[in-house]
């Protein structure tokens, strides 16, 4: 909806599987509610296309970066932005007693038994030159896990990042802890007591590496 309303004179399609998208919407904007894993049937190539935190997500990362580069006009460009599942330090402040370490163990495991398996941000650019993809363009960035950061930029990061976090850990857990780890609601729900508790204690330097490739297609 913002690049809508930044770039009227575009059309702009939003793609989800689900239907939670709002009501009222920017003239030149529509969604769709559709897989896309399936089979792709867009009338005509776009010019710019953008995925983003679709790890967990895509069953085969080749054949849905093919599908992006056959979907796209000569020239026309598209932006990954996937975060790296497993939260680091540099510093070992974190490590694999945490309760935040051992949750996105456990989620990659849980999204593997499901077919989803999460896809190591540091093979995208390899991924997007096989399908075809030119000039591709990497950026990297840190999301910290709380205002452990002593410079300003990485603090407001971290405040955001740690704000975000705190509401989406459920959405991102429950499905998948029942379902292939057999646990119980409350069994999440008291888990991840714990690893609220990690993320908000500044004395652990965490943060989450966020990865940015931008490449262009041949004509």
């Amino acid at each position: 909806m913002d690049y809508g309303d930044e770039n009227p004179e575009t059309n702009v399609i939003g793609v989800d599987l689900s239907p939670i998208q709002p009501a009222f919407v920017p003239p030149n904007v529509e969604f769709h509610i559709d897989d896309i894993d399936e089979q792709w049937t867009y009338s005509q190539p776009f010019d710019y296309i953008h995925s983003r935190m679709m790890n967990f997500s895509i069953q085969d990362w080749p054949e849905y970066l093919r599908k992006i580069f056959d979907n796209l006009t000569p020239g026309g460009y598209v932006e990954l932005q996937e975060v790296g599942v497993f939260a680091m330090s540099d510093d070992d402040t974190l490590n694999e007693d945490h309760d935040l370490a051992k949750c996105f163990k456990l989620l990659d495991e849980a999204s593997i038994k499901h077919g989803r398996a999460y896809h190591a941000i540091n093979k995208f650019k390899e991924i997007m030159i096989q399908a075809g993809f030119v000039d591709v363009v990497e950026s990297r960035f840190m999301w910290p896990t709380n205002a452990w950061p002593k410079d300003k930029k990485h603090k407001e990061l971290g405040i955001w990042n740690n704000e975000n976090m705190s509401i989406a850990l459920e959405s991102l857990t429950m499905a998948a802890f029942t379902r292939a780890h057999g646990w119980t609601r409350e069994e999440v729900t008291l888990f991840l007591a714990g690893v609220r508790k990690d993320m908000h204690n500044p004395n652990i330097h965490a943060y989450w590496p966020m990865y940015a490739p931008r490449p262009i297609i041949s004509v």
